[in-house]
């Protein structure tokens, strides 16, 4: 089955011009100009989205928001606000990526190539004996471990991606599971903004730190008890993060 990727634009000219560069790709495409019928089509099943956020009736924020409960797959924005503040609420709504406009098509491509490799990378390993996949450090991955021992506890457990404090599981997006695994994978060790993009999103120069502040910012709100003291995900001036079990 080929990969379906949902373009909402409602520019019609750019709407083509997308479908017939990623058709050529090998996508299958469906299109859209407002949210509503982007969100019938979601409902249907999609694998990536490229979503514009100046529609008319349902902006795309809103659209992102009420398309994230339906499905786990990529969003990527394509926009001409370019402000820090439409970025930040574009990912804090359910993002995983931001392109602004004008942009070169190329890049759009490297990025949803990236996007659409996660899955693939973010695969629990086996519990039937085969091997587990490497970390990023070249170590083996540990399947369970308790983030916090204090309040809870806090479980991570990666075989089942799951996130469990007590008894009561915590939902994770992909990019948030991808994220707090690699986090995991470095326990107690900072990692730089530009190594999480690497490691994370896959897609070297093209990666923007502000998504790693705001998945991070994400991942927060579901992993500390008061997010804005972080005891589990800390900033270090200056490097980067670093998680610490407690």
């Amino acid at each position: 089955m080929p990969t379906r990727v949902l373009v909402l634009e409602d520019d019609a000219g750019l709407r083509t011009s997308l479908r017939m560069v990623l058709e050529d790709d090998g996508y299958e495409v469906v299109e859209a100009s407002a949210a509503d019928r982007a969100l019938a089509l979601v409902e249907g099943g999609v694998d990536l989205m490229l979503v514009d956020l100046m529609l008319g009736g349902v902006d795309g924020f809103t659209f992102i928001r009420r398309a994230r409960p339906v499905t786990e797959a990529p969003i990527v924005v394509i926009s001409a606000r370019d402000g820090v503040e439409d970025i930040v609420s574009a990912l804090e709504a359910g993002a995983d990526d931001y392109v602004t406009k004008p942009f070169d098509v190329e890049e759009v491509q490297a990025r949803i190539r990236a996007l659409l490799r996660r899955p693939a990378l973010a695969v629990p390993p086996t519990t039937t004996g085969g091997e587990q996949p490497p970390r990023v450090d070249g170590g083996q991955p540990q399947d369970e471990v308790v983030l916090d021992s204090v309040e809870g506890p806090l479980v991570f457990r990666r075989a089942a991606a799951q996130l469990l404090r007590g008894d009561r599981e915590i939902h994770l997006t992909m990019t948030e599971f991808r994220l707090l695994s690699v986090l995991v994978d470095h326990l107690g060790r900072v990692l730089s903004r530009t190594a999480l993009l690497e490691h994370v999103w896959d897609r070297g120069f093209f990666g923007d730190e502000r998504i790693v502040d705001v998945h991070v910012r994400r991942l927060r709100k579901k992993l500390e008890l008061e997010p804005t003291e972080p005891q589990s995900i800390v900033t270090v001036r200056g490097l980067g993060y670093r998680l610490d079990a407690r």
